[in-house]
């Protein structure tokens, strides 16, 4: 029997007693590259800030390859929304991809040769390299993006968790995020991402969440991502998304 990479059993969450998740039971395979796909306030963020321990639970547990958050933290990846960084704080590039090497090192040990060449290896892998020395703050919002996924990488994760990683980047660097992450899937790891864009989700993933507070849907595109679930996920919301999709593709203005 295959042990899940992420599984949850029974999920409630609650901020100030009201319920932004509401009961979920969901298990991710191994080897899945998984679009977490919802409306705004649907409760996608909640979920992976939930399956990392950074908001409380009403009720229910995690289980990450199996056993729990505190005793598989090792083998899990985080790539936060943008928005939430403090872009700010005076660090160069290879710093914060450093980072990513910190749970292997402890408390006491300083990052090495070792440590430098892994960040070496994750920057030239999200072809970064050359502004390893630059200020993170320097970077424009795509840059800064793939610097994040360098960390991430850096820090040789089995199961990775990624906060719209897609938002506010160009087209080339979402080229260059979704060839990275079907690397990362070829070589067996587990990718969670949340994601907004309807038209990409059968493009970039094999695998879906489909969450408004509740669960709708979870399990393969093909079979789950289906005109019927996202009505259920998105109820009338989904014939405007439809439409904007539609001018876009045609570059019509919207009404």
């Amino acid at each position: 029997m295959n042990i899940p990479a992420f599984e949850v059993h029974d999920m409630t969450v609650a901020y100030h007693r009201r319920p932004v998740l509401w009961d979920i039971d969901l298990a991710i395979p191994a080897g899945k590259l998984v679009g977490i796909v919802g409306p705004n306030g649907a409760g996608k963020t909640t979920l992976i800030k939930a399956a990392l321990g950074l908001v409380p639970l009403a009720s229910g547990k995690v289980e990450i390859h199996g056993r729990s958050y505190e005793e598989q933290r090792h083998l899990i990846g985080y790539v936060p929304q943008r928005e939430s960084v403090d872009w700010d704080f005076p660090v160069t590039v290879r710093d914060v991809v450093l980072m990513g090497t910190y749970g292997r090192l402890g408390w006491f040990r300083r990052p090495g040769k070792v440590e430098r060449e892994i960040a070496d290896r994750c920057l030239d892998q999200v072809a970064m390299s050359a502004y390893a020395k630059r200020q993170i703050r320097q970077l424009s919002g795509g840059q800064q993006q793939r610097v994040f996924l360098a960390r991430a990488l850096a820090q040789d994760a089995q199961l990775y968790f990624l906060d719209e990683p897609f938002a506010g980047v160009d087209a080339a660097t979402e080229t260059a995020i979704f060839d990275l992450l079907n690397t990362m899937r070829s070589s067996g790891k587990t990718v969670l991402v949340v994601h907004h864009d309807l038209q990409t989700v059968r493009e970039y993933f094999d695998y879906v969440i489909l969450l408004n507070m509740r669960l709708v849907a979870c399990g393969p595109v093909e079979t789950t991502f289906t005109n019927d679930n996202l009505q259920k996920t998105y109820g009338g919301r989904l014939t405007i998304l439809d439409e904007a999709a539609e001018a876009i593709r045609r570059n019509k203005p919207l009404l």
